[in-house]
């Protein structure tokens, strides 16, 4: 099956992308772009850990209230949450009430408040991990890769939780640490461009 579906533009996209209407902006702004901003690398680390088991489509589709939950993901302030808010987060309708989920999110909150402080930020420590080119398997044919496999290793070994190598390889291609857009996919090039033009962050001196 090609990965490749025209949009309502009529220019060529990846195929999943015509799956659900609300994937399209998704697609064409976001995924496979570079992102540097710690609180949204934490977001997306745990939306991609919410997905596990479940269809992208019902994570994306109640994102807001997974932000209104999760104080727009401010893992400082997340590291704070105890075991009220898991049972609050329970009962909350409009996020994915799923206790070890929710509990990983605080757990990693504060996993993550390690790690800027012996990286300097999220963003060092996950461009650290950005494979080289000729390491990519072609787009959209994997799951997971040497370097998703890697950085879930170290993730794990920092203590995270729910960081597999499936949920970190998602997490690489949403973050734009590879661009997994297809090849011939008229938003390919535009990511491509981005990356191409993104300052890379390092870990602090000291």
């Amino acid at each position: 099956m090609t990965t490749l579906i025209n949009g309502p533009d009529g220019q060529p996209r990846c195929r999943w992308c015509a799956s659900a209407p609300e994937f399209l902006a998704y697609h064409d702004t976001e995924w496979g772009f570079p992102v540097a901003d710690d609180r949204r690398l934490f977001e997306k680390l745990c939306l991609e850990g919410f997905q596990s088991g479940l269809s992208w489509r019902t994570i994306l589709a109640k994102r807001e209230n997974f932000r209104a939950a999760f104080h727009g993901f401010d893992f400082n302030k997340v590291a704070r949450f105890t075991a009220q808010d898991v049972e609050r987060l329970l009962q909350d309708a409009g996020i994915v009430r799923h206790r070890g989920k929710i509990e990983a999110v605080i757990h990693n909150a504060a996993r993550a408040q390690e790690l800027v402080a012996s990286h300097g930020s999220l963003a060092a420590f996950f461009w650290s991990h950005e494979p080289d080119a000729g390491a990519l398997a072609e787009p959209q044919s994997a799951s997971t890769s040497e370097a998703s496999i890697a950085l879930s290793k170290a993730l794990k070994k920092l203590g995270w939780k729910f960081v597999g190598p499936t949920t970190v390889y998602a997490f690489m291609q949403a973050m734009g640490l590879i661009n997994d857009h297809a090849q011939g996919c008229v938003i390919r090039g535009k990511a491509q461009h981005a990356r191409s033009r993104f300052k890379r962050p390092h870990a602090a001196a000291g």
